[in-house]
């Protein structure tokens, strides 16, 4: 029996990064185990801890039902054996699920009729023989493949591999290269999954490794992309071999990056309505516990959602300035009163002064058409409400201001002293924040005495500047030398001069001045997408020339026309709704997007080793609309600014477990 790693092809209308994940799951492996006789049962899907999250990232369980599957199954635990159905195991191709699933599947008694198998990876083929050497297994399996899908679609343009510990392991003081390179491995093929599932390949550029002259030795942390990008290639050359169809010539643009490239965007208050979501409540990942009304008038009552892209408000709203959220869901409440006589009547009963978002909320939850869209209308209009107070009661925008300046150097060392010795009242987290974004630009400013001063300054502990002091290990060799050079001094100077109008732009300073702050794969992908990417600095493996420096072959090959005549107006379009004028309905946003995807150049994959950040993924919608290409953020993990704190301090602590992450 042969391994089959024959793929439907996606022809058509254009499928976005996690439709056609989703339907690779749902189509090529669920329905295409209805073959003959088994057309018309049920089965069970069973899946190991790794593949169960693949599939609840890009499937909702009514999907799978839809396909067949009536009860979906831990491989670890203990089953009930149902020989007279079909099971879809979905597991990946390590030694201990190769020998449970023969133990289920073989001897006179099996647990189920028929098995087809699909192998989130490719398989070694000593477990392939494994499995044919077993005559009561084999006449058993209807499928076995390799569906070469390894990654957690966790938007619809952004992906990550679950290398949670990538941080510690890569750039940890203890440099345990063996450590970093099983975490690379690991990584490497995962990532490679995304192209063997897209059919894509790529031209994998790659950050250079940086040495401060010839005697500097590169250390194992300087050439993490150079690794991971070898990695990668190794596996799409094994592809190339493998799987049917697989394109012979570059299809789209990988670009692999370290954490290091950016250490301000992980930290900084990024005023989206998605970040301070995440960043300001006690989110579970995309769960939000609120109350609502009991309809018998008991206590309220609590209810958990999930803010995914299968809510419109969420998925309009969820890149807009917190400020320009708030204001057009007030904007949809009056629509909705305006529209609806009840509510009218209502609001004629007062004395006829300018109603409140709240007020508003109030009022349409009393209709008796309270529909589930109001319900979800009301819910952000509550979500959105709670996190202006938590703006207000922690003084955000002052600090946002600061932190905003200090990034495009308006502000310096004076002004954050003047700000820790008048802001008694600022939380120790904010405050450790503001530092940590000091210290990435200005280095120097924490050598011995200094640093310390500093911290007592901020009346922080010991522990808080462990982190401060970490930074170091992700500034590369860079940050070794003066201040001027400090890993993103230069940077933001450059922005400065270049960009320093930005925040004029929005005619609403007041407003929307917080938005100035744009993470540095911003610019990177940018100047790709023009073909003005160093060469020097960011290598390609699959460089036809390895004389040229100038425009590379994909920039003439690669990109759209149209590149650059969508210019951004006051709000960019990532963050206007599109035509959703009735208040609550946002069809329209949904519709558009498919229907622009469809003129798209071909895609971007950048991939951030170390956590990836919202602002990041903002940034890659945001350029899918300009650039006319769809650009895929992945990473090794998506970490908001507490997180990835946390696990800046475990690069150097023993005492501290991964546990202290509410991941």
């Amino acid at each position: 029996m042969s391994i089959d790693s024959d793929s439907s092809s996606y022809g058509g209308d254009y499928k976005n990064f996690k439709q056609i994940s989703r339907d690779r799951l749902l189509h090529e492996m669920l329905r295409s185990a209805k073959t003959g006789d088994s057309k018309l049962t049920w089965k069970v899907l069973i899946m190991d801890k790794l593949t169960v999250k693949i599939m609840s990232y890009s499937c909702k369980m009514a999907d799978i039902t839809e396909e067949g599957v009536s009860l979906v199954e831990d491989m670890y635990k203990r089953r009930q054996p149902l020989p007279s159905m079909d099971a879809i195991y979905f597991i990946q191709p390590t030694k201990d699920n190769v020998i449970l699933f023969l133990s289920d599947m073989g001897g006179r008694s099996p647990l189920y009729r028929k098995a087809f198998v699909f192998f989130s990876s490719p398989i070694s083929k000593e477990l392939v023989g494994h499995i044919k050497k077993d005559p009561t297994v084999l006449p058993r399996i209807g499928a076995l493949r390799e569906m070469n899908l390894e990654y957690f679609a966790i938007d619809s343009q952004g992906f990550i591999t679950n290398n949670e510990r990538a941080l510690e392991e890569l750039f940890g003081d203890d440099e345990d290269t063996r450590k970093g390179d099983a975490c690379l491995h690991v990584m490497a093929s995962r990532l490679a999954t995304v192209f063997a599932s897209l059919r894509e390949f790529p031209f994998v550029r790659y950050r250079a490794a940086k040495s401060l002259d010839a005697t500097t030795m590169t250390t194992f942390r300087d050439l993490i992309p150079t690794k991971l990008a070898a990695g990668v290639w190794d596996c799409l050359t094994k592809y190339k071999k493998t799987i049917p169809n697989f394109p012979e010539m570059e299809t789209c643009e990988l670009l692999i990056l370290d954490r290091s490239v950016d250490q301000i965007a992980p930290i900084i208050h990024e005023w989206t309505y998605d970040a301070m979501c995440h960043d300001l409540l006690n989110m579970e990942g995309n769960k939000y516990v609120h109350e609502v009304p009991n309809k018998s008038g008991g206590p309220p009552e609590k209810k958990e959602v999930l803010l995914e892209d299968h809510d419109p408000v969420w998925l309009e709203l969820r890149h807009a300035h917190i400020a320009d959220a708030s204001e057009r869901l007030h904007e949809k409440m009056t629509n909705f009163v305006s529209k609806n006589k009840a509510a009218q009547i209502q609001h004629g009963s007062r004395d006829g002064s300018e109603l409140s978002t709240r007020d508003l909320q109030k009022m349409v939850q009393a209709l008796p058409q309270y529909s589930e869209q109001i319900d979800k209308l009301s819910l952000h209009v509550e979500i959105a409400g709670k996190i202006n107070r938590t703006i207000r009661d922690l003084g955000l925008r002052e600090l946002g201001q600061l932190e905003q300046d200090l990034v495009f150097g308006d502000a310096g060392m004076k002004d954050v002293i003047k700000y820790l010795t008048t802001k008694d009242d600022t939380t120790r987290e904010n405050k450790l924040r503001l530092l940590l974004i000091l210290a990435a630009i200005y280095p120097e400013k924490f050598d011995g005495e200094k640093g310390l001063n500093l911290m007592k300054l901020a009346k922080l502990p010991p522990d808080d500047m462990k982190a401060v002091s970490n930074l170091r290990l992700l500034g590369g060799s860079s940050d070794t030398k003066k201040g001027s050079t400090g890993p993103f001094s230069l940077k933001f100077d450059i922005h400065k001069k270049k960009r320093g109008a930005r925040k004029d732009r929005t005619g609403e300073e007041e407003t929307w001045q917080l938005s100035r702050f744009y993470p540095i794969i911003e610019e990177l992908v940018e100047k790709l997408n023009k073909g003005e990417l160093s060469k020097e600095d960011y290598p390609c493996l699959n460089d036809p020339s390895p004389t040229f420096h100038g425009t590379s072959p994909s920039a003439s090959v690669l990109q759209p026309p149209a590149a650059h005549s969508m210019r951004s107006r006051r709000t960019p379009t990532w963050a206007r709704p599109r035509a959703s004028d009735d208040g609550y309905s946002s069809d329209s946003v949904l519709r558009h997007a498919s229907s622009d995807f469809k003129k798209m150049g071909q895609r971007i994959f950048v991939f951030i080793v170390g956590g990836a950040t919202r602002s990041e993924l903002r940034v890659c919608h945001k350029l899918t609309t300009k650039l006319k290409r769809e650009v895929v953020l992945g990473s090794s993990s998506l970490d908001d600014p507490p997180q990835f704190i946390t696990k800046l301090k475990l690069l150097t602590a023993n005492e501290l477990s991964l546990d202290d992450l509410q991941i």
